[in-house]
């Protein structure tokens, strides 16, 4: 069973940056979809950025100029760093994964078939 767990969270004011952290584990690391998406009060489940496990990276339309997503496969840790952060990215925020060796194609919520427990980000004006 994967499990994947949320970190790094908070409250920061517009324009600061965040870094968010996502451990894997219950699973073989490599060959895996691991993305972030996010929830806001405005939108529903929106993908923000990806990568599979042992390759490359990955970004929803216009998510890239502020998002950076990378991993570290010591720590089986996906990060996902955000600046000049505004108060719409005001959400929680989520690592999901594909079912192994299913690629990084697609931003539908209901192609990812584990969730982590999310990660609160409030960015307050």
């Amino acid at each position: 069973q994967v499990q994947l767990v949320e970190s790094g969270g908070g409250s920061v004011q517009a324009g600061g940056s965040l870094n968010l952290s996502c451990a894997v584990s219950g699973t073989d690391y490599d060959a895996h979809c691991v993305a972030w998406f996010r929830q806001t009060s405005e939108k529903e489940r929106e993908g923000i950025a990806a990568v599979y496990t042992g390759g490359g990276t990955y970004y929803a339309d216009s998510m890239k100029a502020r998002f950076a997503v990378s991993e570290d496969a010591a720590k089986r840790t996906i990060y996902l760093q955000m600046n000049n952060l505004k108060s719409e990215d005001t959400g929680m925020y989520y690592c999901a994964t594909r079912d192994h060796y299913f690629g990084c194609i697609t931003w539908r919520a209901a192609a990812f078939t584990n969730w982590g427990q999310g990660t609160q980000v409030t960015v307050s004006s």
